[in-house]
């Protein structure tokens, strides 16, 4: 029998089914759950986690609940859901939530939870291998019970405050970067080819020098491939940049970040949606 306290991991979507595998790869007893069962039971398949049928199943028992939702009002609807913690039950909350964390810190104290806020860095492959890099906000005391949690999803972990919300916050500056990231190689690939030349030559100058990266790598070769298989879609990606110009309200200019979502939604509504964030690739200009 594992020593390591019960994990409850609601959601098995793109970041949660591989956290959960390589909780219940690492001895953790995992119970999973997700709306859609057969995707919570792909995810665990031959590990020996346990897939339940309601959230309240999934946390019975359990000392550690994780949660990976789209938004801050699902992973609300699921808590509630739930219902039937162990007493003095952690609940690390994983998904991107922006300044809705807020909003979920009272729930953990209404609920009897110890909130620990920690959204990742880091998308389906880094999720995969177990190294995201967890950006966490807690009580100082909650430490020594999430810690060796977060050693088998991430490569490291950075403890942003002492109070649950901070962590959230910088996760949207992050998105920001993230969406430069990302347009800029879509923007200079397409702007290549729309001159009449080989986007591949793009690569070739980038490759090796100061502008290089493992993000440039991956997405500028998954662009010429054709292959958008989602490690992030572009639909999350619209989400995460909406957290974004919320969450700030105006305080700062974002014309970036607004360029980004504009360039993200004319993909989703040209049909890209459910591809990875790199599909801004394939936007076309509005026709009138």
């Amino acid at each position: 029998m594992s020593d390591r306290p019960a994990v409850a991991v609601l959601g098995t979507g793109t970041i949660g089914a591989p956290v959960a595998r390589n909780l219940a790869t690492a001895g953790y007893p995992v119970r999973v759950w997700n709306r859609t069962a057969a995707r919570a039971e792909a995810a665990v398949a031959g590990t020996g986690a346990t897939v339940c049928a309601s959230p309240a199943e999934a946390v019975r028992g359990a000392g550690i609940v994780v949660t990976v939702m789209t938004d801050a009002v699902v992973t609300a609807q699921v808590i509630a859901e739930a219902a039937e913690f162990t007493e003095g039950a952690v609940w690390v909350q994983l998904g991107t939530v922006g300044t809705g964390i807020d909003d979920l810190r009272v729930l953990a104290e209404k609920s009897g939870l110890v909130l620990v806020d920690a959204p990742v860095q880091g998308t389906r492959q880094p999720a995969e291998q177990g190294t995201l890099v967890v950006m966490a906000a807690a009580e100082p005391a909650v430490r020594p019970t999430v810690e060796p949690l977060f050693d088998v999803l991430g490569s490291r972990t950075l403890w942003v405050s002492d109070s649950p919300g901070a962590a959230s916050r910088l996760k949207l500056a992050l998105n920001v970067w993230v969406a430069a990231l990302t347009h800029g190689v879509a923007e200079s690939l397409a702007v290549a080819q729309a001159l009449g030349l080989d986007p591949a030559l793009v690569v070739d100058v980038v490759t090796g020098g100061p502008m290089d990266s493992g993000f440039f790598q991956g997405k500028s070769a998954a662009a010429l491939k054709g292959d958008f298989t989602p490690s992030f879609t572009v639909t999350n990606s619209i989400k995460d940049a909406e957290l974004v110009l919320a969450a700030a309200g105006g305080s700062v200019p974002l014309t970036l970040t607004a360029a980004a979502l504009d360039r993200w939604r004319l993909a989703q509504a040209q049909g890209h949606g459910g591809k990875d964030m790199i599909a801004s690739y394939l936007a076309e200009p509005e026709r009138n």
